[in-house]
């Protein structure tokens, strides 16, 4: 085989493998940063994943809003009508947050089953939801041959 040539197939192979390595490397990353939305429902039966993130999306239960203490931290419950879910959450909640309207939180499990939410996001107008609770509260209701 002349040099010139062998010096080529090393070349096709090298890129070959550092390609494929690339590959591997962004498909991992993808992976880890995938999350999951999970309605109560899927939470409570334990669906969720225990140690890693992911979304909680549901509707605020009314008169369940508590400030422990004077700092940022409230606590409060999550419904998709069927199961209920609490939340912690420390930092400041968007101004459309209030009881009665959906939510959809990112965060993770703790050991008692409480959802530590990292962010809150709220709906922006009276007629928006967002599209995660809505299919499960549809979901929901078809279920029960509510719709």
């Amino acid at each position: 085989m002349k040099v010139a040539r062998k010096q080529r197939l090393i070349l096709i192979a090298l890129m070959v493998v550092g390609t494929g390595i690339a590959t591997a490397f962004a498909l991992k990353s993808f992976n880890e940063n995938l999350m999951y939305f999970f309605s109560t429902t899927d939470v409570v039966a334990g669906k969720a994943p225990k140690d890693a993130l992911f979304r909680l999306g549901g509707m605020v239960v009314k008169g369940t809003v508590i400030r422990p203490d004077k700092g940022m931290m409230v606590r409060f419950t999550l419904t998709d009508f069927s199961k209920e879910v609490t939340v912690e959450y420390t930092g400041i909640l968007p101004d459309l947050f209030r009881e009665g309207q959906g939510i959809v939180a990112h965060g993770k499990l703790n050991t008692q089953g409480v959802f530590i939410a990292q962010e809150v996001l709220a709906k922006h107008d009276e007629n928006y939801m967002p599209p995660e609770v809505k299919a499960s509260l549809k979901k929901k209701a078809t279920t029960e041959g509510k719709l």
